[in-house]
């Protein structure tokens, strides 16, 4: 079976690495209007209620329109904005966050894709607030940073023409409200928000995420194996997992951890390190922005749901 798959955004960032990535497949058929009637509103519904599985990548108020223009019960839809995250009826497109997930994903009319940030901290907490060794009210902080493909097409053409002039570290969100704030409180199974303070960095793709563990405060501080083996333990029971957990180390720094190191992958490698003495951790997640983060997220959770239709 052939699978119609329209790419509702296909000349966006994330648009355009799914097609290439799906180009050369021969289970997929790819749908994509004409030239002479993209702009025609009637074109873009009948693409969408012609696929098996549309994926969304526009933004918030155009994917709900798109989701809005499929009037069958048949055409089944990714969403890569973030218009749909926590909402009711969607499934997130995390499949590694439960053991439970792919299948959830699998067998979903909707997805929502997860964003890029989110899911480093999202990986690294929710086992610890599953296995009780970090309270659901702790009150998390995040750091990181992202290859500049993450700010979309404006972002991308603005420090491309900038050159030497773009700015090497560029920290945003500052007013702390990010638009990912609930996904990640919701999927890392947080009962209040994290704070959370990305940076841009003057690379084009690539991300480290950072959590900061300040756990001298708790009742019972758990040391860092115990952090390491509930991550470890967690992502050993996922089928097909595309997550790493690094071995338990004490080092000052490694040369393998930096942001473009799975650049063009869908791995995402996961480093737990702590000072037991001082009561303190810190966890780190590599992986793409544009993979594991976007567009390799969005192929897998494809993958799953056509694993569903045949």
């Amino acid at each position: 079976m052939t699978a119609k798959i329209f790419i509702d955004g296909e000349h966006g960032t994330t648009g355009l690495q799914i097609r290439a990535r799906l180009a050369e497949r021969p289970d997929i058929e790819l749908l994509s209007i004409p030239v002479e009637r993209r702009k025609d509103p009637a074109a873009r519904a009948e693409f969408l209620n012609a696929a098996d599985i549309a994926i969304l990548c526009l933004p918030d108020d155009a994917a709900r329109e798109s989701v809005s223009l499929i009037e069958n019960n048949t055409t089944r839809v990714i969403d890569a904005s973030t218009a749909y995250r926590v909402a009711e009826g969607w499934a997130y497109g995390f499949p590694e966050m439960d053991r439970e997930q792919a299948r959830a994903i699998a067998q979903a009319k909707r997805v929502a894709n997860p964003g890029c940030w989110p899911q480093g901290p999202i990986a690294l907490l929710r086992p610890l607030v599953s296995a009780g060794l970090v309270p659901a009210d702790f009150p998390v902080t995040i750091n990181g940073i992202s290859g500049y493909s993450g700010g979309g097409r404006s972002m991308i053409e603005d420090y491309e023409a900038k050159g030497e002039d773009a700015p090497e570290y560029l920290p945003y969100g500052l007013t702390l409200n990010h638009k990912h704030l609930p996904e990640l409180r919701a999927y890392a199974k947080l009962s209040r928000d994290p704070l959370m303070q990305p940076v841009v960095g003057n690379f084009a793709q690539g991300m480290i995420t950072t959590v900061p563990l300040q756990l001298g405060h708790l009742p019972r501080v758990p040391k860092g194996k115990e952090l390491h083996a509930a991550i470890a333990d967690h992502f050993a029971g996922i089928e097909n997992s595309v997550i790493e957990v690094a071995p338990l180390q004490t080092i000052e720094r490694s040369p393998e951890i930096e942001p473009e190191r799975y650049n063009n992958t869908n791995t995402m490698r996961l480093y737990v390190f702590a000072n037991d003495a001082r009561a303190q951790a810190v966890l780190l997640a590599v992986y793409d922005n544009l993979g594991k983060g976007a567009s390799g997220a969005a192929v897998q959770n494809l993958d799953l749901m056509l694993s569903g239709m045949r």
